[in-house]
């Protein structure tokens, strides 16, 4: 027989985690404001700092940036001084959300978890059907966030050390190759090697409309277009492309497809005879028990709200999910027509992989 003391001690713990977690969602609206005000980016500037001070540098009213102060502090984001007045940024929490070019730059996610809300009854009723909901149908946050979620990380690690780290890619693309981003979204991975890579051609596809609007935009901003075109589409349209790729990216995006091995056979097709196939997708343990933790949680829910309702409503042949781990994914480049796949590295986000055909 339990307990009863037991279990009244098991059910307080858990339900302090709940509360816990329900004090995260609703500090990430705040940590959202934070960054979307500025209040963030003038406290790295200033050192310590008054409410009266940080409100008049951002131009908002005192009132609430004192409560909203007040409340980074209890969720440990702000360190205040009594004898002072003062409030701190830690510059070790400044590279996390005032940094907008650090790699852990984190506050544009928030948008994510508010396109998660937002279209809540969609998530409910696709439980209930089973029809997944595409990504063209969620509320336009979801696109803007997930570009900024994973931009830096690609500025960071991409041309740095990701591609480097595939077997005669970088030399190929320094010499001048074709490359093709399958699911490219807003196009930051494909401008950042265009950058990075001046003699070689670049071609985006993704089947949402707005997306591809938006990649062009970015890519004029970035004074690559004359090297870059972005193309509405799936990953079967490469088949019929007059190029031949010397690489093809799927960048965080294979997960999101309803048949990723169409996806990966059309790629391969689609390939010059010695060229690779680099796919980056989120970190992930074979086995859905060692999932666990903070990473494992976001990317899971991340996947039941997006990725694998956009794979069921593509009809899901595979609907392989955000967390699908490096077994699975071999699996399916292996019987995509790769005679050849390794996992090359590991981060704390991202698995990247190389095959080839």
């Amino acid at each position: 027989m339990q307990n009863p003391n037991n279990m009244q001690q098991r059910i307080e713990q858990f339900a302090g985690q709940v509360v816990t977690d329900l004090a995260a969602a609703m500090a990430g609206v705040m940590t959202n404001l934070g960054h979307k005000l500025g209040l963030y980016r003038t406290m790295a500037e200033s050192g310590p700092i008054n409410s009266d001070e940080l409100a008049r540098r951002t131009t908002t009213n005192e009132r609430s940036v004192r409560e909203w102060l007040n409340g980074q502090v209890a969720g440990g984001y702000v360190v205040f001084d009594p004898s002072t007045n003062q409030y701190t940024l830690p510059p070790e929490h400044a590279f996390v959300l005032a940094n907008a070019d650090s790699p852990i730059f984190l506050p544009p996610a928030f948008d994510v978890a508010a396109s998660l809300w937002h279209d809540e009854d969609q998530i409910l009723a696709a439980f209930r059907s089973g029809r997944g909901v595409g990504w063209h149908e969620h509320n336009c946050r979801l696109f803007s966030g997930t570009e900024a979620f994973f931009r830096n990380g690609y500025r960071a690690h991409l041309t740095q050390t990701w591609i480097p780290a595939l077997s005669g890619v970088q030399e190929q693309l320094e010499k001048g190759g074709c490359v093709a981003d399958l699911g490219c979204g807003h196009g930051a991975s494909v401008i950042l090697m265009a950058q990075a890579f001046p003699k070689s051609k670049f071609v985006g596809i993704d089947y949402h409309e707005s997306s591809i609007i938006e990649a062009r935009e970015r890519a004029k901003q970035a004074g690559v277009a004359d090297r870059v075109r972005f193309e509405v589409g799936t990953p079967r349209a490469l088949v019929n492309s007059k190029e031949k790729f010397d690489l093809v990216c799927f960048m965080d995006s294979l997960h999101d497809m309803g048949d990723p091995l169409d996806a990966v056979s059309a790629s391969g097709q689609a390939m010059a005879p010695e060229g690779t196939l680099m796919l980056v997708e989120p970190f992930a343990k074979d086995r859905s028990e060692e999932n666990v933790g903070p990473v494992a949680r976001m990317y899971y829910s991340a996947s039941v709200g997006f990725c694998t309702q956009n794979a069921l409503s593509q009809g899901g042949r595979y609907s392989l999910g955000a967390q699908a781990g490096a077994t699975q994914l071999l699996g399916i480049l292996k019987k995509g027509g790769f005679r050849s796949a390794r996992v090359v590295m590991e981060t704390p986000f991202n698995l990247i992989l190389e095959a080839r055909p």
